[in-house]
């Protein structure tokens, strides 16, 4: 049975859940994995490994102009009614960016991925590496999504203010932090998510190499019952992604997010589905996967055209 935290922000209330329907309960922050079982699995890239801190600079901003997704995604957008819904896909090769929708969304659990940035980040700039219990904590964050070690994180970068400060670094132009402790009511738009996955998987980024590393290993080896996403979208290769699903109880309405590194038909790609009003969260899963299969057939015949130079 999955249990529900009350948020309260910005003078509305909130639910998110703390653990996913695949889960029987919350995690146990005791019982997370320790920091030689994380590596492992991950490859044995050491989650420790001590980062130079390279000269800060934003994340690459795609110049280009954006691929409208809107056509290819018309059938999506005409089953789903109230729904908002907005797309960012970049292919990592050429640096061409496609779009769908402009407006900003609440993060709800993809924001963890940003915690973890602004964490290591701040950890680079003391010149020191992770502790033990924020090992552990980050792992059971990223690879369980579990709500605990969040607001435990969250506290610890220093909430809005530590986040928002690593954001500038990171290149991210439109998140906002959320109020207090509300974590899961941050702000961000899909093209933010984009510029955010650039600062994990390329090497143009104020994050270390080994920091990247360790971000981009537990984002591989999320839980199963928590793959679904942008990963529908990939057919073949190791998908990299964290989804993020909340729950409004005022309206009892779900915003269900994905953002993830996928490859499809030999490319490489950066994605991020943003959607909020779903009758359910099964529903939102539905509606991410079927627009991200559509995006990324649409954006893939479209970089296969001969060039017009």
């Amino acid at each position: 049975m999955t249990s529900v935290v009350i948020l309260v922000g910005g003078g509305a209330t909130y639910a998110i859940t703390r653990s996913d329907p695949g889960d029987a309960s919350s995690v146990d922050l005791a019982k997370a994995p320790s920091p030689t079982a994380v590596s492992a699995k991950a490859g044995d890239t050491p989650a420790d490994a001590r980062a130079e801190a390279p000269k800060p600079q934003p994340s690459p901003s795609p110049s280009q102009k954006s691929f409208d997704l809107g056509p290819a995604l018309a059938p999506v957008t005409a089953l789903f009614g109230d729904n908002r819904m907005s797309v960012a896909m970049l292919d990592v090769e050429s640096g061409a960016l496609a779009t769908y929708g402009h407006d900003a969304f609440d993060t709800a659990s993809v924001v963890k991925v940003d915690i973890l940035a602004t964490l290591l980040l701040q950890a680079q700039d003391q010149g020191r590496t992770l502790s033990t219990e924020e090992r552990a904590q980050s792992a059971a964050m990223i690879q369980k999504s579990d709500n605990d070690a969040t607001s435990a994180l969250w506290t610890r970068i220093g909430s809005a203010p530590g986040l928002d400060a690593a954001n500038a670094r990171l290149g991210l132009l439109q998140t906002r932090g959320g109020q207090g402790t509300v974590w899961g009511i941050t702000q961000t738009t899909a093209e933010d998510q984009i510029r955010l996955l650039q600062s994990v998987f390329s090497d143009k980024s104020p994050l270390s190499e080994a920091s990247r590393t360790y971000i981009q290993d537990l984002m591989r080896h999320v839980v199963g019952s928590q793959t679904w996403g942008v990963s529908a979208a990939s057919d073949s290769g190791a998908t990299a992604l964290k989804n993020g699903w909340l729950k409004r109880t005022q309206t009892e309405k779900w915003d269900v997010n994905s953002i993830g590194r996928i490859e499809h038909g030999g490319r490489v790609y950066l994605m991020a589905v943003l959607l909020n009003g779903c009758s359910t969260q099964e529903v939102g899963i539905s509606i991410v996967e079927q627009a991200s299969r559509a995006s990324t057939t649409a954006f893939s015949r479209k970089l296969g055209e001969p060039s017009d130079d």
